[in-house]
């Protein structure tokens, strides 16, 4: 129901009261026209008034007559554009009662062109993924003609499944006869407190790393390997987690053929002249746990797998054994080492120092016969890095680094730092990045899998392809 109300007077005599004889004023009527059939989509404004003017013909109030007249079907589609007529007037703003100015009528229009162009690109987003999804299952039903046409490359047989087993004709082809790392090229990494791996030395070895560390402590004549007391067991002991698998692991790669009779083969089948070297860190004091470990290494000695200094030269094998920690230096020094039981050699050496470091001075004895590692805490010796700067060191810290690397290498000696930060992981990654820059021989690592799976000597940025430029 569309409903204009238009306010009229009407005489209505009234009774007059006692002390006046003035007439009353006129009272208000709003003239309707019968109400028309309602439509079906009408006005919020038209829709306010029906309600108004029902409720007021329902309730009867004042005397007001109330009438119904038919608005016209022009005036209604102006009234769903916010416009409505006054009186049977000219259209005007539904808010402000003026009639509407160009600009609005132009606002309007933008708005519906607008909406048409919002529809538009709906429409073309829609069309243009159709088409694209079109295109993927194309290219699919293409591969699945084409293998039904000329076979598959893959499939579910394996010609392989039983290479190797009992009547086949290949039981004895299902091996690689030095494989136990031919896939694994060696990286210059120390794996640092090794025997926490899940499973110590195998895990460094397939990472890569070329040297390890075991913590040993003397317990009743045996060395038992553990960062503290809290975590030694009886049977973790030194031969057990890296003698004995070194022995196993060397044999297989020097097995005994018509063909081959040597012992020269590392770890390592991609690089077999690449040395292993194993860093024994004594805690407990050391004359009397140094000897022990002298002679628990027999086992590598007597096949000729220890790396020594014999007439002022070093003689490299497949492990090279080092001590640090409470290992005295004058027992490095003083000979003689153990001579295998089946050979008149005696080595001058076949166990070597992990000199400090920060004290390669001119006077320091440390050198390639006596010593392998230049060690030293990169936390004490250097210090703090720029954390807020990503890890950069300062120009002081980075001449310390090259005079520290450059000191070991005079003296023939494998630059090493330990207690390098671990967190956060980019200031650990730039300092491992800063120190591989600088020729660091050996990156002292905890996290294996984020040391070896990157190439720590590529330029990584274009800052730094920029400053190589220039």
């Amino acid at each position: 129901m569309e409903i204009v109300g238009e306010e009229t007077t009407v005489e209505t005599p009234r009774p007059s009261p006692p002390s006046s004889s003035s007439t009353p004023p006129p009272t208000p009527i709003f003239v309707l026209g019968n109400e028309p059939q309602q439509p079906q989509h009408r006005g919020f404004f038209s829709r306010i008034r029906s309600s108004v003017m029902a409720s007021l013909e329902k309730r009867k109030l004042g005397g007001v007559a109330v009438e119904y007249t038919e608005i016209p079907s022009n005036e209604l589609e102006q009234e769903e554009q916010g416009v409505e007529t006054v009186n049977g007037g000219g259209p005007c703003c539904s808010k402000c009662g003026q009639p509407p100015s160009s600009q609005e009528k132009n606002s309007r229009a933008k708005r519906k062109r607008g909406l048409w162009k919002s529809w538009g690109l709906q429409l073309r987003v829609t069309v243009l993924g159709t088409a694209l999804l079109a295109f993927i299952l194309l290219l699919n039903l293409s591969d699945a003609i084409k293998d039904s046409i000329i076979g598959s490359r893959h499939n579910d047989y394996d010609p392989f499944v039983n290479w190797g087993q009992p009547n086949t004709g290949t039981e004895h082809l299902s091996w690689y006869p030095t494989d136990f790392l031919r896939d694994v090229p060696p990286i210059p990494c120390h794996s640092h407190n090794d025997y926490w791996r899940r499973v110590p030395l195998f895990d460094a070895l397939y990472a890569g790393c070329t040297g390890v560390e075991a913590d040993v402590w003397l317990f009743n004549n045996d060395l038992l390997v553990g960062h503290d007391l809290a975590s030694l067991q009886v049977n973790r002991t030194f031969q057990s987690l890296y003698v004995n698998p070194l022995v196993t692991i060397l044999e297989r790669q020097n097995p005994k053929t018509p063909f081959y009779n040597g012992t020269l083969n590392g770890v390592f089948d991609v690089d077999p002249d690449q040395t292993l070297v194993l860093l024994v860190d004594l805690k407990t004091p050391g004359h009397a746990t140094w000897p022990h470990v002298l002679r628990q290494l027999d086992p590598l000695r007597e096949k000729g797998w220890l790396s020594f200094h014999q007439d002022g030269k070093f003689h490299k094998r497949p492990i090279t054994v080092v001590g640090t920690g409470n290992t005295p230096f004058e027992l490095i020094l003083t000979p003689p080492y153990p001579s295998p039981s089946n050979s008149t050699f005696e080595p001058q050496r076949d166990a070597f120092f992990d000199a400090p470091l920060d004290k390669l001075s001119p006077e320091s004895p440390y050198n390639s016969s006596n010593s392998y590692y230049a060690s030293v805490s990169f936390f004490r010796s250097i210090g703090i890095t720029q954390w807020w700067k990503g890890g950069e060191p300062t120009a002081g810290q980075l001449a310390k680094i090259r005079s520290h690397i450059a000191s070991a290498h005079e003296r023939g000696l494998v630059a090493r730092y330990w207690e390098l930060p671990a967190w956060p992981i980019h200031v650990r990654n730039k300092i491992w990045e800063v120190l591989v820059g600088e020729g660091m021989d050996m990156l002292n690592v905890d996290d294996l899998q984020g040391a070896t799976r990157e190439d720590w000597r590529k330029i990584r940025t274009w800052k730094r392809i920029w400053e190589r430029m220039w």
